[in-house]
């Protein structure tokens, strides 16, 4: 489990969304809120299981000049990595997504860690494909053989987004997200997984952000992750005691809201069970995730 963000509308500083803020990222990747893990075990210490670290690596990727995607990854902790501070500080992009790593028994490597970037596209996610490794094979070979070569690492989140460009993310976003969802899905109930596959899911071409957030609807209490968005100029509270204005079209969507003090009138709860394709100056809307596509 971990905590991302994704930013899109005309060029920031990463810095304003990743280091600035009262609860940025870099602040999550120590002090998580609403990280709630309640079947691991090494959650059972903290109150209703919510892990707050998230130090098992991080990562960035952007849009960069002529639209080709930049991406920078580490296995270290975010909140302890000033080389990250000082690239979000150089770099601005008007499509930029983040991520901090939590992966209790997972490994820890560069190439686990999030953002994932294949040409146009990059992809993150928090949450988890239940029993992994008894679906991994399955799920594996059903990626198109051309993009097979491109898979690095071992994690689920990486064969999960060489399924949705199997499935055709870069031709219909929302059907190959859905298609994605809907063959993992499928592979554990063949194998009679009761553990709920529990996702929220960001990909982006640069130009618009494809969101999904769920928990497999038939497990009872099962919850999905948490997920916001922010649309439109809004304020961000900074760690100097400052305020930062979001461009007019922005679209911010983050696991959680990056202030400590936060405003349900700036940041709206993306539905559970839903998909959205949100684009510069648009109102992000969302639509149940309909695995029949």
């Amino acid at each position: 489990m971990c905590r991302w963000l994704a930013c899109l509308g005309s060029p920031i500083d990463i810095a304003d969304i990743l280091v600035r803020p009262t609860h940025s990222l870099i602040d999550q990747s120590l002090h998580a809120r609403q990280l709630y893990l309640p079947q691991e075990e090494l959650a059972s210490g903290f109150a209703d299981h919510a892990f707050p670290t998230n130090g098992d690596g991080f990562g960035m990727a952007w849009a960069g000049r002529s639209g080709k995607l930049g991406q920078y990854r580490q296995i270290g902790p975010a909140w302890d990595s000033q080389n990250l501070r000082h690239l979000a500080a150089q770099i601005a992009s008007g499509c930029i997504l983040a991520h901090v790593r939590a992966a209790p028994g997972g490994t820890i490597a560069e190439q686990n860690c999030h953002p994932f970037v294949d040409e146009r596209w990059m992809f993150q996610h928090n949450g988890t494909v239940p029993e992994f490794a008894i679906l991994k094979r399955e799920l594996t070979f059903e990626v198109d053989p051309a993009r097979y070569p491109m898979i690095l690492g071992n994690a689920d989140t990486e064969v999960c987004f060489y399924l949705a460009l199997s499935y055709g993310l870069d031709r219909d976003p929302v059907a190959g997200l859905s298609r994605m969802v809907a063959r993992v899905e499928r592979a554990r109930a063949e194998h009679g997984i009761e553990a709920p596959f529990r996702a929220t899911m960001c990909a982006s071409d640069g130009q618009q952000l494809v969101v999904l957030r769920r928990a497999s609807p038939e497990v009872s209490g099962a919850m999905a992750p948490s997920l916001y968005y922010a649309a439109g100029p809004a304020m961000l509270l900074t760690r100097d005691g400052r305020e930062d204005q979001l461009p007019q079209d922005a679209q911010l969507v983050v696991s959680e809201p990056l202030e400590l003090h936060w405003s349900s009138q700036t940041w709206h709860e993306v539905p559970s069970g839903t998909i959205g394709v949100l684009r510069t100056g648009q109102t992000p809307a969302f639509a149940p995730v309909d695995l029949h596509l």
